[in-house]
C-alpha cells in the first residue's frame, strides 16, 4: 500500500497498477471524509503530478474499486504527446475547422444526412477513401436504386461486399425521416445506441463516424489508425480484432479526456490523429 500527501495535508492511501507505458490506475482506499470530495483530491493528485513530473497528465475514468466497498479506482493517462498533437493543429487547424463546419451543413439536410449513414455503412471492414469514392459515385442512388442495381454499381466501384452492404441500404430506407427526427434530440450516446440497435451494418466505431459526419462532435472514431496511434504511445497493448460496447466506451472516455487538455472535441481529435497517423485529413 503506498500513500498519497496531498497539499491540504491529507494521506490517501492507494494501490498502484500499471495500464501500459503510458496510463496507470490508482485505487484509493475508503476514506468517509472523501466521498464528497473526489473530485478535487483528484484534480489536486493531477496537479502534483505535473509538478513533479513537467508533463501533462489527465483523469480518463473513475470507479468503484473492485471488492471494496466505498473506495475508488481512478485511471490517469500521461499526456507526453501533447506537443505532438499541438503541431498537427498547428499544420491542419483551419482544414479540420473547416470540415466540422461541413459537418454541420452535411446535418441539416435528410438526404445528406442519408447519404452519410450510407457512407458509414460502406467503411465497415473497408476504407474510408473508397467509402467517398464510392458515395461520389452513386450519390442519389442511394435513395432510389433497387438492390439488385445498388449491388451491381458497389461491386464495380470496388467494394468488397457488394450484396450485403447494398441490402443494409435498402433496409436503412425504412428509416429516412425518422433518422433527422432523432438527430434533432441532440443526444449523441442516446441515438448511438439506438442506430447501433437498429440500424444493420452499424455498430459503434459506425455509428460514431455518422454522427461526428453529420454536427456531432462529442464522440470518438475508434478505427485502426486511432488504434495504432494509442499503442504506439503505449496506451494500449495489442490492437484488437474487434471493439465490444464496454471497451469502446473506455478508449472513448480516454480519447475525450486527451481532447479535453488541448481544448477541442473528441470528433476533432479524430481528425488531427488521423492527419498524424496519415498525412491526410478525410472524414
Amino acid at each position: 500500500m503506498r500513500k498519497i500527501l496531498g497539499r491540504r495535508g491529507e494521506i490517501a492511501p492507494f494501490k498502484f497498477r500499471p495500464l501500459g507505458i503510458g496510463a496507470f490506475e490508482i485505487e484509493l482506499s475508503p476514506d468517509p471524509r472523501r466521498k464528497s470530495d473526489a473530485g478535487p483530491f483528484l484534480e489536486e493528485l493531477i496537479s502534483d503530478l505535473e509538478e513533479a513530473t513537467g508533463v501533462p497528465h489527465a483523469i480518463w475514468d473513475i470507479r468503484g474499486a473492485v471488492g471494496s466497498e466505498g473506495g475508488l479506482a481512478a485511471r490517469i493517462v500521461r499526456l507526453d504527446f501533447l506537443e505532438e498533437l499541438k503541431g498537427a493543429m498547428a499544420d491542419v487547424g483551419d482544414l479540420v475547422r473547416d470540415r466540422m463546419e461541413e459537418f454541420e451543413r452535411i446535418g441539416r439536410s435528410e438526404g445528406d444526412v442519408f447519404k452519410e449513414l450510407c457512407f458509414c455503412i460502406l467503411t465497415a471492414n473497408f476504407s474510408a477513401e473508397g467509402g467517398i469514392r464510392i458515395q461520389g459515385a452513386i450519390g442519389d442512388g442511394f435513395l432510389k436504386l433497387d438492390e439488385g442495381e445498388l449491388s451491381r454499381r458497389l461491386g464495380e466501384l470496388g467494394h468488397r461486399y457488394p450484396r450485403a452492404r447494398a441490402r443494409y441500404i435498402v433496409e436503412a430506407r425504412r428509416f429516412y425521416g425518422a433518422l433527422m427526427r432523432k438527430l434533432e434530440l441532440r443526444d449523441a450516446k442516446a441515438i448511438r445506441e439506438w442506430l447501433v440497435e437498429n440500424v444493420k451494418g452499424i455498430g459503434y466505431k459506425e455509428a460514431s463516424h455518422f454522427l461526428r459526419n453529420v454536427g456531432f462532435k462529442d464522440v470518438a472514431i475508434i478505427d485502426r489508425h486511432v488504434l495504432r496511434f494509442l499503442r504506439e504511445k503505449g496506451l494500449i497493448g495489442e490492437i484488437p480484432r474487434s471493439l465490444g460496447r464496454e471497451r469502446y466506451l473506455e478508449l472513448e472516455r480516454l480519447l475525450s479526456a486527451i481532447a479535453d487538455k488541448l481544448g477541442i472535441s473528441a470528433g476533432e481529435l479524430d481528425l488531427y490523429i488521423w492527419y498524424r497517423m496519415t498525412g491526410r485529413v478525410l472524414k
